[in-house]
């Protein structure tokens, strides 16, 4: 939670360097768009999708406003896991907890029949699949997530019972590629890759960020071309260091941040020549 009260002396509605971000004001890049709108349109059929990429660059950001663009579609469930990393009995019990089924994780077939039948009357329904939203799923057992892959089709893999999204680093599709994950890897419909960004892009996720906040000349040019080289195309970084001045500007009291401030904190500023 920010203080209030160095907001108050920028004039920011929140601090648009933090993680907890209003949903509506996420940028998304055009790939990204793209990506977002295809599972959109996924969730007619069914099937899984994938979104990978390196620590930071915003796939937990796309995860949640995914997750609040479909609960807004008419007939749309939406569920996320919290533990990726559980055994399959625990799994089990997750979605039952998720999709209100009651389940004996000591009778598994009961188990599976339940879930696939919740699902298969809410596609009759609505004729949307339900969403499973994974995320962190690099960390997810194997086993797993082929009793997933099962669990979701039916008729000899011809329909889908279910919409999966899973969201993980650069090891997941990696995984795809082992011997037991080949079955899955084959079945994902739409994916996103995400690479580190652009200096444009970066320029102008910055932009977006100061002007959803409600002061976008918080930052002097200089400052945002210093933040946008050294951050490496990573949005985290570059959120990181800018709110660590953001905090050193309120303690000096300095309405605007400059390329000086970052030298400052970074420690950078030339010593003086003695006489």
């Amino acid at each position: 939670m920010a203080d209030r009260r160095m907001l108050a002396f920028f004039g920011l509605k929140y601090d648009p360097f933090l993680p907890d971000l209003p949903v509506d004001d996420i940028w998304i890049s055009p790939k990204a768009e793209s990506f977002l709108f295809r599972v959109e349109t996924l969730v007619l059929d069914g099937g899984f999708a994938v979104l990978s990429g390196p620590s930071g660059l915003g796939k937990s950001k796309l995860l949640q406003l995914l997750a609040h663009r479909l609960a807004q579609i008419d007939g749309v469930v939406v569920r996320d896991t919290e533990r990726p990393t559980s055994s399959l009995g625990d799994f089990y019990r997750e979605l039952g907890d998720l999709f209100g089924v009651t389940l004996s994780v000591a009778n598994r077939y009961g188990s599976f029949k339940a879930l696939r039948d919740k699902w298969r009357t809410h596609v009759k329904n609505t004729l949307m699949h339900p969403v499973l939203l994974l995320d962190e799923a690099q960390e997810t057992a194997a086993n797993t997530l082929n009793e997933l892959r099962i669990l979701g089709s039916e008729r000899f893999d011809s329909k889908n019972l279910l919409t999966v999204v899973l969201c993980g680093d650069d090891r997941l599709p990696a995984r795809f590629r082992r011997p037991e994950l080949i079955p899955l890897g084959t079945r994902v419909r739409t994916r996103l890759v995400l690479q580190p960004y652009a200096p444009d892009e970066l320029r102008a996720l910055l932009d977006h960020l100061l002007d959803r906040a409600g002061a976008p000349a918080l930052l002097t040019d200089g400052l945002r071309d210093v933040l946008v080289r050294q951050c490496l195309g990573n949005p985290r970084v570059l959120c990181n260091t800018a709110h660590t001045l953001l905090v050193a500007a309120y303690r000096k009291e300095q309405a605007v941040l400059d390329e000086g401030l970052y030298l400052e904190v970074a420690d950078r500023v030339p010593a003086k020549a003695s006489r």
